[in-house]
């Protein structure tokens, strides 16, 4: 990897072995992009890609000369009004009312390593593995600068980048839009893919074609949202899953986005992405700065799980924290679908024994442990034990379940209180509700004001007496609806645009010193499931549950989306019972696991309500993950089949390709079908696997080229593969 500044022709080239990102520093002084693919060697110029075009109907930046245009040139990170009329990446209204800016080159800074970016998550990487550029831009007239900050990974053909606006004046600079990433690319012949749902429908793929015009995809909900998640791919209309042009971005954080790409009169696509600018204003008082989130983009010319990995190695490597990045995470029971509220000490105390005979190794105990909560009415934000249902405190539960043999978990809902509450009676001003308006009603509860830190102090304080007070090894954070009426009391009336990203800095802050305060607890973020399943948060909570929706067959599309962007050791995934909770489907013990087992893997059912046989079969689903588990969650994914709601294919490979791990998913049975196999992917070509499951030795280069035969299914008179919501899994040992 290395950062090269042309001084002769002022053009900066950051490169390592998989990609090239060229830009110039223009003639008017700011910076136009030239380049973002694979590698190219490196020369001292590469003024031929600087693509001017004349025209006489242009607004044109200097006079009498037609060639430079701001409307005809790729740039770096764009304004509006000055001759370009696409979206711009930034606003800053000024004191006189004027948006007008004019911010030019003035220095830049190569350097190893990357800076960490104060109150909000980002990568992070030592000094071998990541080279940073930070340019300076100023303009002069109002005293205020913009650093554009640039870090190239040596490994992965990832560049992040970030923006640090400045106000050196005295003068009030009101900041309208801050986007972290802009890139322009030369043509639009592309279909874009997107990640998106609803509350139990989560992160479906979808794709369209770019046309002119703009295309996008956000959220105002407060949160990255089940609707829409914080990724957009471009793919050429050739490319699949392991071959063709594929360009990624995403973003790390957690509130309100907008990913947007916009197709010009001359065929260039702005991709822009950054804190949506609905609903967003920063006011930047004299020598105040304001910082942008991470934004991250991705190349790949070997398709889109190629892509895909990159983004799971850059997660799992430079994102994750703490004794978890890279471990293994503890099989789980989680008592919610077993109890929901109607629990005593004594029946949580059966299911853990239960699940210790198992091999289960984390008991989480779920919602109803608090305040006088017997349902979803009453008690949030009372984060005191209910001694009804406790009458030995999380304390005395937690060392009952540790003498079992068991690590102990525990639910919140920190960010959200009930009117039936005390917190509420002694403090509804700490709710979000606009004055003299309507409190729109969402699951019987409000959003306490994360942007005031005092609410912030108060909800750690009491969080903090639960935990020192007991061994409290996992927390499941929820989050179970979204914002509106954003309002807060404690924000100044010219401030009220900065609420949306001040709560999520709230988030942050309260997940952060809980993380310093307790640094072994394995977080894992919840939003009504899958509803703020995004980058940012895999910074303090290394797993998220995927989607309430636990279903096996729904799982399919869920995780298979999901991969598009995370890696599977983010990916909560249990088995539950049947009839499925959320869509009343039976389907197979076997199957629900054969699912579950991609992701962090655990149960949410009552084990006393099942069969002797069915309690064996846990057994061996548990040996069998614990034998796999770390190729499954920390090596190579490949998605080898989609057919939409019939048939789902995925595999995991060891790094050093001796081990893999095959699923083969049927939704549907058919009658008398053709043969099936399934081609591989990740393997070494020229070494023999033995598959277990089979008894039979393949070559590398059968797997992935004829195929691993699957079971024969009905054909009348023979067949294996027998009914709907069946499925297989496959390991493969290199000999």
């Amino acid at each position: 990897m290395n950062i090269i500044f042309n001084e002769k022709t002022k053009e900066f080239h950051l490169y390592n072995d998989y990609i090239s990102y060229i830009f110039t520093i223009l003639e008017n002084n700011q910076l136009g992009q030239l380049y973002f693919g694979k590698r190219i060697i490196h020369k001292d110029s590469f003024e031929y890609m600087l693509e001017i075009r004349s025209c006489s109907l242009t607004c044109c930046t200097f006079k009498n000369n037609l060639h430079f245009s701001l409307e005809t040139i790729k740039q770096e990170y764009p304004a509006y009004g000055t001759g370009d009329f696409r979206d711009p990446a930034y606003k800053i209204t000024q004191e006189n009312g004027s948006s007008i800016t004019n911010f030019e080159y003035v220095s830049h800074n190569i350097y190893k390593g990357k800076k960490k970016l104060e109150n909000l998550p980002a990568t992070y990487a030592n000094e071998d593995d990541v080279m940073t550029l930070d340019i300076t831009l100023s303009d002069k007239l109002i005293n205020a600068e913009i650093v554009l900050s640039y870090s190239i990974f040596k490994n992965i053909p990832i560049i992040t980048r970030n923006v640090k606006f400045i106000n050196n004046s005295n003068d009030t600079l009101k900041l309208d839009r801050a986007m972290s990433l802009s890139l322009d690319l030369p043509d639009y012949d592309f279909e874009m893919i997107q990640l998106n749902g609803a509350w139990s429908r989560e992160r479906h793929i979808h794709k369209r074609k770019l046309e002119k015009g703009i295309q996008s995809i956000g959220s105002l909900r407060g949160a990255s949202s089940a609707s829409s998640n914080p990724f957009i791919a471009l793919k050429r209309e050739n490319t699949n899953e392991n071959n063709g042009e594929c360009y990624g971005f995403s973003i790390i954080y957690s509130g309100n986005f907008l990913a947007q790409v916009e197709v010009d009169s001359y065929d260039t696509s702005r991709v822009l992405l950054g804190i949506h600018p609905e609903e967003f204003s920063w006011k930047l008082e004299g020598k105040e700065s304001f910082q942008t989130p991470e934004a991250i983009m991705v190349y790949s010319d070997n398709g889109t799980n190629d892509m895909s990995q990159s983004f799971h190695n850059l997660f799992n490597n430079h994102l994750v924290r703490g004794i978890w990045k890279n471990n293994k995470r503890p099989i789980l029971i989680n008592n919610w679908e077993a109890t929901y509220f109607d629990f005593t000490e004594e029946k949580i105390e059966t299911l853990a024994k239960k699940a210790k005979e198992l091999g289960i190794e984390l008991f989480v105990l779920d919602d109803g442990w608090f305040g006088e909560r017997d349902d979803d009415y009453r008690s949030l934000g009372d984060w005191d034990v209910y001694e009804k249902k406790l009458p030995n405190g999380i304390s005395g539960l937690s060392k009952k379940i540790n003498e079992i043999g068991l690590k102990f978990g525990l639910w919140f809902e920190p960010e959200m209180v009930n009117e039936i509450s005390k917190l509420y009676e002694s403090h509804p001003e700490w709710t979000i509700a606009t004055p003299n308006r309507n409190k729109s009603h969402g699951r019987n509860q409000y959003v306490l004001d994360f942007s005031n830190n005092e609410v912030v102090d108060y909800i750690f304080n009491k969080m903090d007496a639960i935990l020192s007070s007991a061994n409290i090894e996992y927390i499941k954070w929820d989050m179970n609806r979204n914002i509106t009426e954003a309002y807060s009391n404690k924000l100044d009336k010219s401030r009220q645009k900065e609420f949306f990203h001040r709560y999520i800095l709230g988030v942050y802050s309260l997940y952060e010193r809980l993380i310093e305060k307790y640094p072994n607890i394995l977080f894992e973020s919840c939003a009504s499931g899958g509803g703020r399943f995004d980058a940012g948060l895999l910074y303090y909570a290394p797993q998220t549950w995927c989607s309430d929706n636990t279903d096996a067959i729904e799982r399919l599309e869920i995780q298979y989306g999901t991969t598009m962007l995370y890696p599977i050791s983010s990916i909560g995934s249990h088995v539950s019972a049947i009839p499925n909770h959320q869509v009343l489907r039976n389907t197979p013990i076997k199957t629900r696991a054969n699912v579950a087992y991609f992701g962090t893997f655990g149960y949410e059912l009552d084990l006393n309500k099942l069969s002797k046989e069915e309690l064996e079969e846990i057994k061996e689903q548990i040996n069998f993950f614990n034998e796999n588990r770390d190729v499954i969650q920390y090596g190579d994914f490949y998605r080898l089949k989609r057919n939409y709601k019939n048939i789902y294919s995925w595999m995991s490979v060891s790094k050093d390709k001796s081990k893999a791990v095959v699923a083969y998913y049927k939704v549907l049975a058919s009658p008398n079908p053709s043969l099936k196999k399934i081609k591989l992917s990740g393997l070494d070509y020229s070494a023999n696997y033995y598959c277990k499951e089979k008894d039979l030795t393949f070559s590398g280069s059968e797997l992935m080229n004829y195929g691993l035969p699957c079971e024969i299914q009905f054909t009348g008179s023979v067949g294996i593969d027998k009914g709907d919501f069946t499925s297989y899994i496959y390991t493969l040992i290199k000999k």
